[in-house]
């Protein structure tokens, strides 16, 4: 059974007009050559770090982190970011609204993605999903605990996991219940005491006089129609980050409590106007 989400009005994608599909090139072409110059620095300076850093990776993210930031100045779509990146160990949980999350939740902080396993064989993006070192997971029940190592492993290097506990992308105007599955591999005895799960809300905003859930991308829209729509817009909207107060893994009883709490401060970043039913 899938998990994808669906609406029951979903709005139909814009096709550009001639000045749209203009204006696309004019910001997927550099945009795409910032990607490819990013990459082979990056796979060049990974050649160093592999060797006497392994997985722990202390300069590649920052790579991936300018990529992202050069979304949003190429793109005209305005970043704010409102609260702070934690410091301590831990993870950050977001709610789900698009492909763009992932330069949404890289510009303001170098992380480390959780993703379902099928995005290591698409075209382009699971090469780069590979490269910055996304941690990759078959939603099945009979590797939970081999996904619950690699988590521990990553978590004890020190490194900044980011995950959607949704399951899904929706379109920008609710939470999801958050699946609690995830959650578990905080609770290990070597780590519960240590680490925090900072949840995060992001808020996408339409471009003037555009749909409210522009932004959005779910159910069956095609990404190649979604992504020229947004870049082949005039004017741009804005997306929001907003980091709340991290959650201490020891205060909480397990993985059910503690994605339940997430998922609360979560829906609570929401503004009235974006509320909308479950």
């Amino acid at each position: 059974m899938s998990d994808t989400w669906y609406s029951e009005d979903t709005p139909p994608e814009p096709k550009p007009t001639g000045a749209g599909w203009l204006l696309f090139a004019l910001r997927a072409v550099p945009f795409l050559l910032i990607c490819g110059i990013g990459l082979v620095l990056l796979l060049l300076v990974r050649l160093v770090e592999r060797p006497l850093c392994g997985e722990r990776r202390p300069v590649t993210p920052w790579f991936q982190r300018t990529v992202c930031r050069a979304f949003f100045a190429i793109s005209g779509i305005r970043l704010k970011v409102t609260g702070q990146p934690m410091r301590q160990r831990g993870a950050m949980v977001a709610n789900h609204v698009s492909w763009s999350d992932i330069f949404t939740l890289s510009a303001p902080r170098a992380v480390f993605f959780v993703s379902k396993s099928e995005v290591a064989g698409w075209p382009g993006i699971g090469v780069l999903a590979k490269a910055t070192g996304t941690v990759f997971i078959n939603r099945n029940r009979a590797e939970a605990k081999v996904q619950e190592q690699i988590f521990r492993d990553r978590l004890l290097l020190g490194q900044t996991l980011m995950f959607f506990p949704e399951g899904t992308s929706t379109d920008g105007r609710r939470v999801l219940p958050f699946k609690s599955s995830l959650f578990a591999a905080f609770f290990a005895e070597d780590l519960r005491e240590v680490l925090w799960i900072q949840p995060v809300t992001t808020l996408y905003r339409p471009p003037e006089g555009a749909e409210p859930r522009f932004y959005g991308w779910w159910g069956d829209m095609e990404f190649g129609a979604h992504l020229a729509k947004v870049l082949g817009t005039r004017r741009q909207g804005s997306v929001e980050v907003i980091y709340h107060a991290p959650l201490k893994v020891s205060d909480f009883r397990g993985r059910k409590e503690l994605a339940a709490a997430a998922e609360a401060v979560v829906r609570g970043g929401m503004p009235w106007d974006f509320q909308q039913a479950r």
